[in-house]
């Protein structure tokens, strides 16, 4: 019995190093893109994230949404000097761009297929996940153009306002079913580093 004590707790030393945030495979694990556990009704979002309608000057007209990376926001804009403001979670460093882009597609509770670059990265992510609760792309996704990024939907709603994505912008599903339902495929989209002068 005493060599099944050993032999137990040399496995369970071993398991501890290998989920040690600071030695193994725990290096390698990325939480910005992989299924969650955070449900949005058991998170309480900042108040400086939470959706509202805000004064905003742009030329873009009413329907155009303007993605504003390096402040973390989304706007809708509505006219009359005024948008709807959402917060995001956008593209940590290295994977954050710029560009302008349309809806070309929408979809409620997507599945979510990691691209092959992703795979690349994360060789750990699953290959294919149902669309659900437990899902990263969340309650809705808003395809951007043909390229791999989206605006979509979380199970992580404390990464809003963080740079941890690997390019795509993500709202709680509340914000993201309220955007969904509001812009059409074809919607223009802007997406910008720094705010316009």
């Amino acid at each position: 019995m005493t060599g099944f004590r050993s032999l137990l707790a040399a496995s369970l030393t071993a398991l501890g190093l290998l989920l040690s945030p600071t030695l193994g495979l725990a290096q390698q694990y990325d939480p910005g893109d992989e299924p969650g556990l955070i449900a949005d009704d058991s998170y309480a979002l900042p108040s400086q994230w939470r959706r509202q309608m805000v004064f905003f000057r742009t030329n873009e007209p009413p329907g155009t949404i303007i993605v504003q990376t390096a402040e973390r926001y989304l706007y809708l804009v509505q006219g009359n000097g005024r948008a709807l403001r959402y917060g995001i979670g956008v593209g940590r460093e290295g994977f954050q761009w710029q560009g302008l882009l349309r809806i070309s597609r929408k979809a409620e509770w997507p599945d979510w297929v990691p691209p092959a670059e992703m795979i690349e990265r994360q060789p750990y992510l699953p290959r294919f996940m149902a669309g659900g609760p437990g899902n990263p792309l969340g309650a809705r996704a808003l395809y951007l153009g043909a390229t791999i990024y989206r605006i979509h939907g979380t199970n992580r709603p404390d990464t809003i306002g963080t740079a941890v994505s690997s390019g795509c912008f993500r709202l709680v599903n509340a914000d993201v079913t309220d955007l969904y339902d509001r812009v059409p495929v074809g919607t223009k989209v802007v997406v910008r580093q720094r705010p316009e002068l």
